[in-house]
C-alpha cells in the first residue's frame, strides 16, 4: 500500500469515528464539532486523493478554530447545564492519540519525500491534525469540567498553536 492510500485510509477511518462520536452524544455544540472533524478528514481525503493522481498542489483553507471557537462561546451564552459520562473522555482520548499519530505520520513523509509540493501538502495536513489535537484537547476539558472549561476556555490561545 503507498503512502497516499495508506493516508485516505486513515481519513475514511477518522471521518467514521467522528461521525459515530457525534450520534452518541446529545449535545448539540460538541456534535457539531465533531461533524466538522469529520468533515475536515473527509477534505484529507479527497486532497491525498488528488495528490495520488497527480493532481493535489495545494490544501483549501479551514475555519475549523474559529468555527469551534464560535460554537462554544454560544454554548457559554445559553448556559446550558451538562451531563457527561466519564467513559465518554475515553473515546476522546482515543482520537486524540489517533490525530497525533497521523500528525507524526505525515510530517515524517513529509521529511520523506523529494518532491516539494508532497511536502508542502504533507506537512499542511500535519499542521491541520495538530489543530484537531487541540480541539480534542478542549473537548477532554469540557467534558471533564463543562461549567468551568467554559468559564475559563480561551480560545484565542487554541488559534494561535
Amino acid at each position: 500500500m503507498n503512502v497516499f492510500d495508506y493516508a485516505m485510509q486513515m481519513e475514511k477511518e477518522g471521518e467514521t469515528y467522528y461521525r459515530e462520536l457525534a450520534d452518541s452524544t446529545d449535545n448539540s455544540g460538541l456534535k457539531t464539532v465533531l461533524k466538522f472533524l469529520a468533515d475536515e478528514e473527509v477534505n484529507h481525503y479527497n486532497i491525498f486523493k488528488m495528490m495520488k493522481e497527480g493532481k493535489g498542489d495545494s490544501l483549501p483553507p479551514s475555519n475549523l478554530l474559529t468555527d469551534v471557537q464560535n460554537i462554544f462561546s454560544e454554548m457559554k451564552a445559553k448556559g446550558d447545564n451538562y451531563d457527561f459520562k466519564a467513559k465518554q473522555v475515553e473515546y476522546y482520548k482515543k482520537a486524540l492519540d489517533t490525530e497525533k499519530k497521523s500528525e507524526a505520520f505525515y510530517r515524517k513523509k513529509a521529511g520523506e519525500t523529494t518532491a516539494i509540493h508532497e511536502r508542502k501538502l504533507l506537512n499542511a495536513i500535519a499542521d491541520e491534525e495538530n489543530q484537531h489535537g487541540v480541539i480534542l484537547e478542549g473537548i477532554i476539558d469540557f467534558i471533564q469540567e463543562p461549567e468551568t472549561w467554559l468559564e475559563n476556555a480561551e480560545w484565542g490561545q487554541m488559534i494561535r498553536r
